[in-house]
């Protein structure tokens, strides 16, 4: 689930409840309490290094937290509506979050400076996951796309259009393949691959995702070479 987070040592776990995250220590069975929002936490999430988190709320915030003191480092606003999900780099340097007022935003978390906006969809965004070299995110919406971003330039690589709406996604290891959780119980993976630049480029990105769950396709994609 979203609303619980380990870190990567499996020795601690934040767990969402309400507007209140509980920090466990799995050894000692001892907790802290992170408090701060005020309203409903909807995911946490836990950089790298285990020593610090993002969690992402109803009250239109996203908060950056010492785990080892249990302090708000930022609290993150601009956002109009809840934060629907969030997602961080691998570095913990950047983190992208997802909203219902149709954006996505890029933030600095040693700042907590706001970056950019990722603008595309038309409808709720649900979900967000980023690549594992922090290049490129992936975002799923309500408007029944995912779509690949340029998370240096704020630019949308690719959109990927289905029939019903992405409520989840996720990116592999090696950054190659995308997949996608729909509203009707379908989960639509994509793998993506170098363009070729001795052909000419593929203009339409607007590719439609099959009707039926389990497949695999090839996307090429026009402007760069997702997975390094």
């Amino acid at each position: 689930s979203d609303l619980v987070a380990l870190t990567s040592d499996g020795h601690r776990a934040v767990w969402a409840s309400e507007n209140t995250l509980r920090l466990w220590d799995l050894d000692r069975g001892e907790t802290i309490l992170l408090k701060g929002h005020t309203d409903r936490v909807n995911v946490v999430a836990v950089t790298s290094d285990g020593r610090r988190a993002v969690s992402a709320s109803e009250d239109q915030t996203l908060r950056f937290w010492n785990l080892e003191s249990g302090q708000t480092l930022h609290t993150l606003r601009g956002h109009t509506t809840s934060v629907s999900a969030v997602a961080v780099t691998a570095d913990g340097r950047w983190a992208v979050s997802a909203s219902s007022d149709l954006m996505l935003r890029l933030w600095d978390l040693e700042s907590g400076e706001y970056l950019r906006e990722l603008k595309g969809h038309t409808g709720p965004v649900k979900a967000v996951a980023v690549t594992p070299d922090g290049r490129r995110a992936v975002s799923g919406s309500d408007d029944e796309t995912l779509r690949l971003w340029d998370l240096k330039s704020g630019k949308e690589i690719a959109a990927f259009t289905g029939n019903s709406s992405i409520l989840s996604c996720a990116v592999t290891r090696d950054g190659r393949t995308i997949a996608g959780g729909d509203q009707l119980g379908r989960v639509h993976f994509l793998q993506l691959v170098e363009a070729d630049k001795t052909k000419p480029p593929i203009c339409d990105t607007k590719i439609t995702l099959l009707s039926h769950s389990g497949y695999e396709r090839l996307i090429r994609n026009p402007v760069g070479e997702p997975g390094r």
